[in-house]
């Protein structure tokens, strides 16, 4: 009897304590919905109006809605298409001329059909282009464009221009440079004191970016140049001696390591340790590109070079206080990375028949080095790595030539008339 009664008064207290459950708001509701059928005793929003469907489908085209402080809603409304405030005309219909601007359509295929080693070659032909003549010349008077497929080059200007353009296109296109190549080689030497032998050796070439330097140099001197610094201890080599380079095209020498760090925590109150670690990455290296193009008569050469370099030099660590109930005290670490930037977009004219040296300044080394697991560095004797970055750039001629298999070094004989001596 005894068991009965107490099954009951569980029973009793369980009812209770639901109902206490139940906040005010949701004790007022219980009227409206058990009215929804009801018509005129329908649940309505404070305004009066009839709730809006919650069927979870937002409108294709619909901005939420939202009230007086510019909190949403929860209802969306239909976006109309935005009347221009510009006034737009369909215009005359015909090209304008007032400068005399003629339509010149030029037969890129020569170049295309030989360039295997891009998706749109004739891109190459559009940037020159805009490098010789100006991007300003053709997005300002007179009117101009300029439009390229893999067939043709169309071009709308005047006389003048189209003189120009078709100088550019005729250097992409000419026979005669089809097979011509280029080598580029990246060098970084420890220290920049390689200059004091190799003074006598160098013709300075003007330059527009600040901090950079750039010569020439005849074959025989760059060779001797190199060799020399060869024998040094810092000396390093970060792309291949037999890199080549096609007339007219671009290549990229790169070397990208990426490196993460925690550059942030995410609060999590539900799960131990109330916060979750944001990784960061930071890519560090170098990347260089070469867009060489021979002249017409093959005495000179334009090369545009662009290097870019990044290197994180360290971590800073910040502290950071996320208190929880069981450790009020608690803190976790973020990093916060200290990097180094150098960027380099400068374009040469030089001979065929030298070498061009391009010399970046003692820089971010390119490629930084692991530290030996055998040495572990005080932070206090940490540094950032530094090198002088060097850009060598020579014509190989006919790619034919490169291509020829070397003699056999048993039976070929030096010919005291070719090396003079010099070897």
């Amino acid at each position: 009897m005894a068991l009965k009664w107490f099954a009951l008064l569980s029973i009793i207290v369980g009812l209770s304590g639901i109902a206490w459950a139940q906040s005010p708001a949701e004790i007022d509701r219980e009227p409206a919905r058990a009215g929804v059928a009801g018509g005129a005793n329908k649940w309505r929003t404070p305004t009066g109006a009839p709730p809006r469907p919650t069927t979870g489908v937002r409108p294709v085209s619909g901005t939420e809605e939202t009230g007086a402080a510019g909190a949403p809603t929860g209802g969306y409304v239909e976006q109309r298409p935005r009347q221009p405030i510009a006034r737009v005309t369909e215009g005359s219909g015909a090209l304008p001329n007032d400068a005399g601007q003629v339509w010149r359509e030029y037969d890129i295929t020569p170049y295309v059909a030989r360039c295997t080693s891009t998706n749109r070659p004739e891109q190459a032909i559009v940037d020159w282009i805009l490098r010789d003549t100006g991007y300003e010349a053709w997005h300002s008077e007179p009117l101009g464009f300029l439009s390229a497929n893999r067939r043709t080059l169309r071009v709308y200007h005047t006389p003048q221009m189209q003189a120009a353009v078709a100088d550019v296109v005729d250097r992409f296109v000419n026979s005669e440079a089809e097979t011509s190549a280029f080598s580029l080689r990246v060098i970084t030497i420890g220290h920049p004191d390689w200059r004091v032998k190799a003074k006598p050796m160098l013709k300075p070439l003007a330059v527009q970016t600040q901090g950079i330097q750039a010569w020439l140099l005849a074959r025989e001197d760059a060779a001797l140049l190199l060799n020399e610094l060869r024998k040094r201890t810092d000396f390093r080599e970060h792309s291949s001696p037999h890199l080549l380079v096609n007339n007219g095209q671009s290549t990229t020498v790169s070397s990208i390591r990426p490196r993460t760090y925690t550059r942030d925590i995410t609060l999590r109150p539900d799960a131990w340790p109330a916060f979750e670690p944001e990784l960061g990455q930071f890519d560090e290296g170098f990347s260089l590109e070469l867009s060489p193009l021979l002249s017409l008569d093959g005495h000179s050469i334009d090369g545009v070079i662009k290097c870019n370099i990044d290197q994180l030099e360290r971590l800073v660590p910040v502290m950071l206080d996320v208190p929880t109930r069981v450790a009020q005290g608690q803190r976790t670490k973020i990093e916060v990375p200290q990097i180094t930037h150098c960027r380099l977009h400068e374009r040469f004219r030089w001979p065929t028949d030298h070498i061009l040296l391009v010399g970046l300044g003692v820089v971010a080394t390119p490629v930084p080095a692991d530290p030996s697991p055998l040495r572990v560095p005080l932070p206090w004797t940490q540094a950032p790595s530094r090198a002088d970055l060097l850009v060598v750039v020579e014509s190989k001629g006919k790619l034919s030539d490169q291509a020829s298999p070397p003699p056999d070094a048993t039976t070929t004989q030096r010919d005291p008339q070719r090396y003079r001596g010099r070897y």
